[in-house]
């Protein structure tokens, strides 16, 4: 995943009251397979923010081009 990418959870994160679904934007690469993502609601306000797993994560897209074969 990349910078920027925005992403929906898989699985539920219920210490961080974050439910599958939910959708996000990575903002950093901390490690191999491992994300920073921020959570906003529809006004942009912040309400969470966390490091989770590239495993527990979609990466949503915007374009048909953007599917991978």
């Amino acid at each position: 995943m990349k910078t920027l990418a925005v992403v929906a959870l898989i699985n539920d994160i219920p210490e961080k009251h974050l439910c599958r679904g939910q959708v996000g934007t990575v903002m950093e690469i901390l490690a191999p397979g491992v994300v920073e993502v921020e959570f906003s609601d529809l006004d942009g306000n912040p309400y969470a923010m966390c490091a989770i797993p590239e495993s527990n994560l979609m990466e949503l897209h915007h374009m048909p081009d953007a599917m991978v074969a």
